[in-house]
């Protein structure tokens, strides 16, 4: 079955078809720095997490890049009054979103670039614009530089929206804008703001508007097309809707596929300050073991609102426990016992991955799966407790949630080892990746790097396992 995806443009469910045979490129838009990490944070990096697992154990070769924005009005505006410039700041709140992604097993980005990193890339394209009539320094004398939201017909074709009934753009002063709903591509120096934080431009020093610098690291790292643009659903607008427009505009083919997750509410409430509800990664993840939070982020529907109430997280140990219970029952039971290979996933869990990601109803296949194996422990038939154990291994593997994988070791409070088995994962992913693309010296360097550093890795028919030798 070929892999279908939810196209939030098309507003459809359509076939995945790689710019590149064998290939596909994603770019997720990543955090704001501002601020600590909450749970929203979280579910999203790890529905892209699951997306590019899928992806990989189907064959694909992945590449996903997931940028950080740290120059942003927002990092800006919390920094100052304080002792800690905004870059230290920007970074601080950086580590933290990093060491909650480890702590819940989500496989580091292949590129995470730093928005301060791309200026030059991001002026490139300004000046494009400009030059092809789709953005005007403002006449003002501000050094703010703006997109012409009536010079580009398609503005508007993410959302399905209509230019005239959209809201006013507020993210700079309207005072040098043609249009209200003109959004800025650069902002000008303004008084009392940092001197680090600003660059020199052909209009004037500044720093780039938000939307900009998704626009130009996409472009950086994926080229100017590639296939998947992922992010919440709350960016769709107005971020993403820019994105498309500034990069179509500077004559880029942009994203062939755009995904939008859903969002968390807490008792049915959107999370915000001034309810005093959010609850943030570092706190949920001393709540409950790393792997039961991420179990239940990753069972709802990527595209469905996920609820956190106050037995969720229960309802996610005893399905972990469930699991977990079985696969250590069956390994006692099968120790010196030869098997024949079973498929890799039952076939019902790969369709339901294949169509767009359906992970409850891949969920669904595991726990029967689990049923059918307990059943089979009941009535001792050792060959048929071997397939459901094989596939409930693998099934456990794709989703990242093997309540047995070495990254899981220590609990859910003790993270120190999180670090090294999220490179070690990494690794086992390039190679699973190298494998699939039929690039077998570099599989082979990886294993022997990873056997040089005392890492033993283990080809099996659920997939790779690996061990501190």
């Amino acid at each position: 079955m070929t892999v279908r995806l939810y196209d939030s443009r098309a507003a459809d469910v359509v076939d995945l078809v790689p710019l590149v045979d064998g290939q596909v490129s994603i770019y997720v838009c990543g955090p704001t720095v501002q601020s600590s990490p909450h749970i929203g944070h979280l579910r999203s990096a790890l529905v892209y997490d699951i997306w590019r697992r899928w992806l990989s154990h189907r064959g694909y070769r992945v590449t996903l890049v997931r940028n950080v924005t740290d120059i942003d009005d927002k990092v800006l505006d919390l920094a100052a009054g304080t002792d800690e410039p905004w870059w230290a700041r920007a970074y601080r709140v950086e580590l933290e979103f990093t060491a909650a992604y480890t702590a819940l097993g989500i496989l580091p980005p292949t590129y995470e670039p730093r928005a301060t990193a791309s200026i030059p890339q991001m002026q490139d394209i300004i000046t494009r614009l400009i030059e092809r009539g789709h953005a005007y320094p403002a006449a003002d004398g501000s050094g703010d530089v703006y997109f012409d939201t009536a010079s580009w017909p398609e503005y508007g074709a993410l959302t399905r929206q209509r230019r005239d009934d959209m809201v006013d753009a507020t993210d700079a002063d309207p005072r040098g804008k043609r249009d209200a709903r003109d959004f800025a591509l650069w902002k000008g120096s303004k008084a009392g703001e940092p001197s680090t934080a600003s660059w020199d431009s052909p209009w004037g020093a500044g720093r780039p508007g938000w939307h900009i610098e998704c626009s130009a690291m996409s472009r950086r790292y994926l080229g100017p097309a590639f296939d998947i643009h992922g992010g919440g659903l709350d960016l769709r607008f107005p971020h993403h809707e820019n994105e498309l427009a500034q990069s179509t505009a500077a004559g880029d083919a942009f994203a062939s596929h755009w995904l939008h997750n859903g969002l968390v509410t807490v008792g049915g409430q959107k999370m915000s300050k001034s309810l005093g509800n959010s609850i943030f990664a570092a706190d949920f993840l001393e709540s409950a073991r790393p792997v039961v939070v991420r179990y239940f982020l990753g069972a709802a529907h990527y595209r469905s609102t996920i609820d956190h109430h106050d037995g969720s997280l229960a309802e996610a140990e005893a399905a972990l426990d469930r699991i977990d219970g079985f696969l250590s029952r069956a390994a006692t039971r099968l120790e010196g016992v030869r098997l024949s290979d079973a498929p890799a996933v039952p076939q019902g869990f790969a369709d339901a991955m294949d169509d767009d990601l359906a992970v409850p109803q891949a969920l669904a296949v595991l726990h029967e799966t689990v049923r059918s194996g307990n059943a089979a422990l009941d009535a001792d038939d050792a060959e048929a407790l071997g397939v459901a154990y094989h596939q409930v291994a693998a099934m456990v593997e794709v989703l990242g949630i093997d309540p047995r994988a070495p990254h899981w070791s220590g609990g859910g409070h003790d993270t120190s080892a999180a670090p090294l088995a999220a490179l070690v994962e990494r690794l086992v992913q390039e190679r699973a990746d190298a494998r699939a693309a039929r690039d077998f010296a570099t599989a082979d360097r990886v294993r022997d790097d990873l056997a040089g550093a005392g890492i033993t890795i283990e080809d099996t028919p659920s997939g790779t396992r690996w061990s501190i030798a």
